[in-house]
Protein backbone atom coordinates (compact mmCIF):
# COMPACT_ATOMS: atom_id res chain seq x y z
CA UNK A 1 0.00 0.00 0.00
CA UNK A 2 1.35 3.37 -1.04
CA UNK A 3 1.39 5.96 1.72
CA UNK A 4 2.42 9.59 1.63
CA UNK A 5 2.93 12.04 4.46
CA UNK A 6 3.24 15.76 3.81
CA UNK A 7 4.68 18.28 6.24
CA UNK A 8 6.29 21.69 6.42
CA UNK A 9 3.33 23.99 5.91
CA UNK A 10 2.53 26.96 8.10
CA UNK A 11 1.62 30.60 8.29
CA UNK A 12 4.00 32.99 6.56
CA UNK A 13 3.91 36.61 5.46
CA UNK A 14 3.87 37.51 1.81
CA UNK A 15 7.36 37.35 0.40
CA UNK A 16 8.39 34.61 2.78
CA UNK A 17 9.50 31.05 2.14
CA UNK A 18 8.51 27.55 3.14
CA UNK A 19 9.85 24.09 2.34
CA UNK A 20 7.37 21.27 2.10
CA UNK A 21 8.35 17.64 2.53
CA UNK A 22 6.61 14.46 1.42
CA UNK A 23 7.77 11.05 2.62
CA UNK A 24 6.58 8.14 0.52
CA UNK A 25 6.42 4.45 1.40
CA UNK A 26 5.05 1.34 -0.23
CA UNK A 27 6.67 1.60 -3.63
CA UNK A 28 10.03 1.94 -5.33
CA UNK A 29 10.16 5.71 -5.04
CA UNK A 30 12.98 6.24 -7.51
CA UNK A 31 11.02 4.55 -10.32
CA UNK A 32 8.15 7.01 -10.43
CA UNK A 33 7.38 10.62 -11.20
CA UNK A 34 6.08 12.67 -8.29
CA UNK A 35 3.93 15.76 -8.18
CA UNK A 36 2.67 18.49 -5.91
CA UNK A 37 -0.99 19.49 -6.03
CA UNK A 38 -2.80 22.19 -4.10
CA UNK A 39 -6.38 23.02 -3.25
CA UNK A 40 -7.51 26.46 -2.17
CA UNK A 41 -10.78 26.97 -0.29
CA UNK A 42 -13.71 26.69 -2.68
CA UNK A 43 -11.49 25.71 -5.59
CA UNK A 44 -10.66 22.47 -7.34
CA UNK A 45 -7.43 20.67 -6.65
CA UNK A 46 -4.78 21.68 -9.17
CA UNK A 47 -1.45 20.23 -10.09
CA UNK A 48 1.37 22.65 -9.42
CA UNK A 49 4.53 20.98 -10.68
CA UNK A 50 5.89 17.52 -11.25
CA UNK A 51 9.30 15.87 -11.27
CA UNK A 52 10.04 13.00 -13.59
CA UNK A 53 11.94 9.89 -12.64
CA UNK A 54 14.98 11.30 -14.46
CA UNK A 55 14.78 14.62 -12.60
CA UNK A 56 13.09 16.64 -15.31
CA UNK A 57 10.45 19.11 -14.15
CA UNK A 58 7.10 20.07 -15.63
CA UNK A 59 5.18 23.11 -14.41
CA UNK A 60 1.39 23.00 -14.53
CA UNK A 61 0.74 26.31 -12.78
CA UNK A 62 2.41 29.26 -14.49
CA UNK A 63 2.10 31.55 -11.48
CA UNK A 64 4.72 29.59 -9.52
CA UNK A 65 7.45 29.65 -12.16
CA UNK A 66 10.56 31.31 -10.83
CA UNK A 67 9.33 30.95 -7.25
CA UNK A 68 8.75 27.22 -6.59
CA UNK A 69 11.29 24.43 -6.96
CA UNK A 70 10.56 20.72 -6.80
CA UNK A 71 13.25 18.19 -5.93
CA UNK A 72 13.59 14.62 -4.78
CA UNK A 73 15.96 12.55 -2.65
CA UNK A 74 15.58 8.97 -3.82
CA UNK A 75 17.78 7.64 -1.01
CA UNK A 76 15.28 9.04 1.51
CA UNK A 77 12.06 8.37 -0.46
CA UNK A 78 11.37 12.06 -0.05
CA UNK A 79 9.92 14.77 -2.26
CA UNK A 80 10.43 18.47 -1.58
CA UNK A 81 8.80 21.73 -2.60
CA UNK A 82 10.77 24.89 -1.97
CA UNK A 83 8.46 27.88 -2.11
CA UNK A 84 9.93 31.37 -2.23
CA UNK A 85 8.38 34.81 -2.66
CA UNK A 86 5.08 33.46 -1.43
CA UNK A 87 1.88 35.31 -2.29
CA UNK A 88 -1.53 35.27 -0.62
CA UNK A 89 -2.88 33.44 -3.67
CA UNK A 90 -0.57 30.52 -2.82
CA UNK A 91 -2.70 29.85 0.25
CA UNK A 92 -3.96 26.28 -0.05
CA UNK A 93 -3.69 22.76 1.25
CA UNK A 94 -0.73 21.13 -0.49
CA UNK A 95 -0.61 17.43 -1.37
CA UNK A 96 1.97 15.20 -2.96
CA UNK A 97 1.00 12.48 -5.40
CA UNK A 98 2.72 9.45 -6.84
CA UNK A 99 2.49 8.82 -10.56
CA UNK A 100 1.82 5.43 -12.08
CA UNK A 101 4.85 5.75 -14.33
CA UNK A 102 8.18 7.48 -14.74
CA UNK A 103 6.91 10.56 -16.57
CA UNK A 104 4.64 13.46 -15.68
CA UNK A 105 1.09 13.97 -16.93
CA UNK A 106 -1.66 16.54 -16.61
CA UNK A 107 -4.21 13.76 -16.20
CA UNK A 108 -5.46 13.13 -12.69
CA UNK A 109 -6.12 9.50 -13.54
CA UNK A 110 -2.41 9.00 -14.00
CA UNK A 111 -1.77 9.52 -10.30
CA UNK A 112 -2.37 6.94 -7.61
CA UNK A 113 -5.36 7.43 -5.38
CA UNK A 114 -3.15 7.51 -2.30
CA UNK A 115 -3.53 11.02 -1.00
CA UNK A 116 -2.14 12.09 2.34
CA UNK A 117 -3.74 14.58 4.69
CA UNK A 118 -1.87 17.42 3.08
CA UNK A 119 -0.10 20.33 4.68
CA UNK A 120 -1.69 23.76 5.01
CA UNK A 121 0.10 26.80 3.64
CA UNK A 122 -1.31 30.18 4.58
CA UNK A 123 0.23 33.38 3.27
CA UNK A 124 -0.83 36.63 4.87
CA UNK A 125 -0.72 39.94 3.05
Amino acid sequence: EVQVAESGGGLVQAGGSLRLTCIVSGLSFSDYAMSWFRQAPGAEREQVLCIWRNGGVTFYTDSVKGRFTISRDNAKNTLYLQMNSLKPEDTAMYYCATARGSYCSASWAYFRDSWGQGTQVTVSS
